[in-house]
């Protein structure tokens, strides 16, 4: 019996050690929202500040698990009066809850390089779960010899669950497109 717990923790430890960790490239990322307003165009927003890992042993990421980090504080829509409103209790109420956070639980292939990966998003300290479209755009090496990794990710939540805005949905609409996409380098 002493035996096998040995070979079934030297196995475990192995698995975790042949485990990769991928770092956000920064300069090679963006991370943005939409709402539709009046019921007639879109309002952009974007993430100035965020930042995210993967791990993951399979070289096809189909084991991956991501984390991803914003800071709340810095989000722009282009327009001071709308960004300072933002920061607001009814909006995302920056002063108590500066951080969004994203952390999967998940991923299922969907086609080819294609992904629905499954998580929990915390904004406003309410978390809930989401599901996003996740596509691996493609695999390389760059001029230095580092392994490159690029995704895309996207999906649809709905602000009112995480009390974000009392405006009625004809006015900010309750459905926000969320949009990820990076480059992601192998520490």
């Amino acid at each position: 019996m002493k035996k096998i717990t040995v070979l079934g923790f030297a196995l475990l430890v192995s698995a975790a050690s042949y485990a990769q960790s991928w770092k956000l490239d920064k300069a090679h990322a963006k991370m943005t929202f939409t709402v539709t307003h009046l019921l007639m165009s879109e309002v952009d927003g974007v993430f100035k500040n965020f930042d995210a890992n993967i791990t993951s042993s399979k070289e096809d990421f189909s084991d991956a698990t991501f984390d991803l980090s914003a800071d709340m504080k810095q989000v722009t829509t282009n327009n001071d009066m709308r960004d300072g409103h933002l920061q607001k209790a009814d909006m995302f109420d920056t002063e108590k809850f500066p951080g969004m956070t994203f952390k999967s639980t998940s991923i299922t292939p969907a086609g080819a390089k294609k992904y629905k990966l499954a998580g929990v998003l915390t904004l406003k300290g309410v978390s809930k779960p989401v599901i996003l479209d996740l596509t691996l755009i493609g695999t390389g090496t760059n001029r230095q010899g580092k392994k490159l990794v690029g995704f895309k990710a996207s999906g649809i939540v709905n602000r009112t669950d995480f009390g974000v805005g009392a405006m009625p949905s004809a006015v900010v609409s309750e459905e926000v497109e969320l949009r990820a996409s990076g480059e992601f380098s192998l520490n």
